[in-house]
């Protein structure tokens, strides 16, 4: 009858169940024609648009959610499938003890077309129960931490429920596991191109959209991944879960040939695996409590002045702040051009502010440079093989119609951090005087270090049969070598590696993350990382042209013609439609990233969800 139009959903809800004895307050109307949930109980049917012959599921909103973790562990969680993907993600963060639940999204599993669609039970043996109660994290429920390992220090069974994380050791997550075999690896799917990368950013959800709202089902498998790659405050006293599940979805990335590496840099990666591996075994509160030490300038500007009052020297940490320190030295220089045969020649070049200039000799310093470059907004690039002593600099310039590429040589290791540091920090319009830049050389010259293979064999330990190469390194060294060769390597390089603590290792892990977009065309890519859009070559993923974010002044999306237009302050304009992955993921990605980078230490944390939906949401 036209009468029922005048009810509201709240009395719709009364008048049906008034004499059915149950908690019906999770209940809501779910309209599967037009996907959506009549949440505004106030507004009438009629004003939803509702006719007689519709359809309506009075269904919970809160559902169970099978999640593959970053560490390929999967759980079930309880997750309301009417809050909006942003507002699950941070609940199911909350569940799981990981701060800066913005970083993350829901990913669904890519396809592998070589292989049928296995059976859901086969996928999910290891499941473990956790049951997030709605209205559980209320406002002022604020989760104190265990300064050791970054368990919330609530009792475990709210946090937990009746999981087996509740049983005496909620930190379960911040435990990273070995591969227990081989076959692990063949049965999960591999990308084979920079193309296949790109289409996995197919699967990302919709953050202002709900679960229901995207088809997804009821036990549905979905992955929790770290999305956005700006990696905000990470500290190791209340970050040992996510430390570890960044740790781990790395490792997963490095070993699927996700993330192309060097054959120095896989071996590295490795050693550092075995020795995590060990140190979890071991699962000694020694290993948990050597935490890596913070650097802050505060604290060492005050150290310093507390130091000097009492007469004794300062550590220096903060240097000269009153003058811009510059580099000089002879470094040889390559510009690549078709059909040359010339190689690298040596100029005496001077790095200041964020400029290089380069001179002939060092006499004609004072002189017109023969070449100069300015590196605000180029793409750096490392070119670095620690047996043959090559220490190269990638440097690709934007100018007018394109990208200017130029080929920095160093002679040491010492030089080549120096000129790596100051190189990266001019990409981004900052100098030496930058308080990052000794650290940052610092990092450069650790990571180094821990390329090199020990020339004394007596401090290589003996092959033992703990080592599985087949499960440190990915498929194509496998293929390459014999498992006695790779694991002598491995214990090589982990010599270099073997005095780390656990967190320490595991903090090396979330700069190698990379990240791949389809672009323009099928034959080209669109790269987008926390500062900038990259044009890359598909066939070896070099950048071709970068465009800054800080140089942006704006971007739309035509979502009729899934084009994405970027609009920038000095450089024409870019345009691009989107082949294989939605517009909206490409969209969401710029707005996501640009809404991390205004977080500040000072602010509180409580994330500006509308701020979030304002810069990603888009209007189809």
């Amino acid at each position: 009858m036209d009468i029922e139009y005048s009810f509201n959903v709240k009395t719709l809800l009364s008048f049906s169940f008034i004499d059915v004895k149950k908690d019906w307050s999770d209940h809501a109307l779910w309209w599967e024609k037009k996907k959506t949930w009549l949440l505004k109980t106030h507004w009438t049917l009629d004003k939803y648009g509702i006719q007689a012959d519709a359809r309506l599921l009075f269904t919970p909103q809160h559902k169970l959610l099978r999640l593959q973790l970053p560490n390929m562990k999967h759980m079930k969680v309880k997750v309301n499938f009417s809050d909006r993907v942003f507002k699950a993600v941070s609940d199911i963060c909350k569940t799981f003890n990981i701060r800066h639940p913005e970083e993350l999204s829901l990913l669904r599993k890519p396809r592998d077309p070589k292989k049928k669609k296995k059976k859901l039970e086969e996928a999910e043996e290891d499941d473990l129960d956790i049951y997030s109660s709605p209205g559980l994290y209320s406002k002022t429920m604020t989760p104190t931490y265990d300064s050791r390992d970054g368990s919330p220090l609530s009792p475990t069974s709210a946090w937990f429920g009746d999981s087996p994380l509740s049983e005496g050791n909620p930190s379960i997550l911040a435990v990273s596991q070995p591969i227990s075999s081989p076959d692990i690896l063949v049965k999960l799917y591999k990308p084979q191109s920079l193309l296949d990368k790109a289409k996995i950013n197919q699967g990302w959800l919709d953050s202002s959209r709900s679960l229901m709202e995207q088809d997804v089902k009821e036990n549905e498998v979905l992955l929790l991944r770290f999305k956005y790659h700006s990696f905000f405050d990470l500290n190791p006293k209340y970050d040992a879960i996510r430390v570890n599940q960044l740790y781990e979805q790395a490792k997963w990335a490095i070993l699927l040939e996700e993330i192309e590496c060097t054959e120095e840099e896989m071996m590295m990666f490795a050693a550092l695996q075995y020795h995590i591996n060990k140190l979890s075994i071991m699962a000694s509160d020694n290993h948990m409590n050597n935490s890596e030490k913070e650097v802050d300038e505060v604290d060492a500007a005050l150290s310093d002045l507390e130091i000097t009052l009492e007469g004794g020297k300062t550590s220096n940490t903060l240097g000269d702040i009153t003058s811009i320190p510059e580099l000089a030295d002879y470094v040889k220089v390559f510009k690549p051009k078709k059909l040359t045969l010339k190689g690298y020649k040596q100029y005496w070049c001077t790095f200041k502010d964020i400029t290089i200039s380069c001179y002939k000799s060092k006499e004609e310093a004072h002189g017109t440079p023969a070449h100069q470059m300015n590196l605000r907004g180029c793409e750096v690039t490392p070119d670095v093989n620690i047996s043959g002593q090559k220490f190269n600099i990638k440097l690709l310039i934007p100018v007018a119609d394109g990208m200017n590429e130029i080929w920095l040589r160093c002679d040491t290791e010492k030089q080549y951090a120096h000129w790596m540091a100051a190189c990266r920090l001019a990409s981004k319009g900052k100098t030496m005087a930058d308080s990052s830049y000794n650290l940052e050389v610092q990092n450069i010259l650790s990571f180094l270090k821990m390329q090199h293979m020990n020339p004394d064999p007596q401090f290589i330990e003996p092959i033992t049969t703990d080592i599985n190469p087949e499960c440190l390194v990915s498929p194509r060294y496998l293929k390459k070598y014999k498992n006695k060769q790779i694991s002598a390597r491995i214990l090589e390089a982990h010599q270099n590696v073997a005095q780390m603590s656990l967190i320490e290792a595991k903090m090396l892990w979330p700069s190698l993350i990379k990240l791949y977009y389809d672009g323009v065309k099928r034959e080209e890519l669109i790269g987008i990382t926390y500062n900038r859009l990259i044009r890359m070559d598909p066939s070896n993923g070099d950048a071709i042209k970068t465009w800054r974010f800080s140089n942006m002044k704006q971007w739309n999306v035509n979502w009729e013609i899934k084009m994405v237009t970027v609009e920038f302050a000095d450089e024409p304009s870019l345009s691009f439609t989107c082949a294989e992955v939605d517009c909206k993921v490409v969209h969401e990605f710029i707005g996501g990233y640009i809404f991390l980078s205004t977080r500040a230490k000072d602010q509180n944390e409580s994330l500006d969800e509308e701020m979030f939906y304002k810069l990603t949401s888009g209007w189809v």
